[in-house]
């Protein structure tokens, strides 16, 4: 089956999980599903709550939207890879290193991309950064187990929160600047999406409350800006060994530096979600950004065969 082929496929959108984003993916499997059935696409929607979950026997292709744990990890793309059916995104180690954000920081030192400095501790340790700091749970999404760390009365709390989610902890310094994410598809960049909470910074109550953030895409910046933006996320994207598609986030401090904080290799993929708004900017429709993450993952699972 050729990656041109792709209507002669049933398409399985892999959607929820048993993760902390489960109600998020729900959504984005939900629009995905939708906008391929108006397309014309045979199409099956499946909620996977854990490893055993059943397909459609003639599943030709799985869409995945499962976001975070166990569907950008490594796990999912594990399973498929052992059934051996096809999925979109990226394979089953870029997945785990892109989703590890101290794998990840090592890999953007290693590429000489820009990362706010960072140390990893473990229970009973406290950080050698000055604050303000951005303490973080290493391995979790949609900024679950994320904190800011202004003053030393918010440390002890923020370190017990993280170590209940994972038994690292990464303490980041805290870098002031303009919040932005940059999609990449294929080795392209999509427009420049600046994000701007109301209040406080982009945590999870800013990413799903509608109305809690302003999103401007494209992002006010001057030529040379949205091209150093976007030629870093792209960097960032190729640090990763990332073949397919992600979204990097990015802070862009007022001296005109980039600082990578980390790229999700599977989005959120609702209609209003910002990787489907960057990729309009350029005249790419919701179905179409669905059709080309398709037709990227089956070709590049058809490089990776033997």
């Amino acid at each position: 089956m050729s990656p041109t082929d792709l209507r002669a496929l049933h398409l399985a959108v892999l959607m929820g999980g048993p993760g902390s984003e489960r109600e998020v993916s729900l959504r984005s499997g939900a629009a995905v599903a939708h906008a391929l059935r108006e397309g014309g696409y045979r199409v099956s929607e499946v909620d996977v709550h854990g490893p055993e979950f059943a397909l459609p026997e003639d599943t030709g292709l799985c869409f995945l939207m499962m976001h975070g744990t166990f569907g950008e990890d490594g796990q999912i793309q594990a399973i498929l890879e052992r059934r051996g059916i096809p999925y979109t995104g990226e394979g089953e180690a870029a997945s785990r290193v892109a989703f590890d954000k101290l794998e990840s920081k090592k890999l953007f030192a290693q590429a000489g991309v820009s990362t706010p400095r960072w140390e990893v501790l473990r229970a009973g340790q406290q950080p050698a950064l000055s604050l303000p700091v951005v303490v973080k749970a290493p391995r979790e999404g949609s900024s679950v187990g994320v904190h800011l760390v202004r003053e030393p009365a918010q440390l002890e709390g923020a370190l017990a929160d993280c170590l209940a989610l994972d038994r690292e902890i990464l303490v980041e310094e805290l870098v002031e600047g303009r919040e932005l994410t940059v999609g990449v598809v294929g080795d392209q960049a999509t427009a420049v999406v600046e994000i701007r909470p109301h209040e406080g910074f982009y945590d999870y109550a800013h990413k799903y409350t509608k109305g809690a953030s302003e999103y401007l895409c494209p992002a006010p910046l001057n030529e040379a800006e949205t091209r150093l933006v976007q030629e870093t996320a792209v960097a960032a994207h190729c640090a990763l060994g990332l073949k397919v598609y992600s979204r990097v986030d990015i802070l862009l401090r007022s001296d005109g530096i980039p600082f990578v904080l980390e790229a999700n290799t599977i989005p959120g993929m609702t209609e209003t979600s910002l990787l489907p708004k960057a990729a309009a900017v350029a005249g790419l429709s919701f179905l179409g950004l669905c059709e080309k993450i398709a037709r990227l993952s089956l070709q590049s699972r058809a490089t990776q065969q033997p």
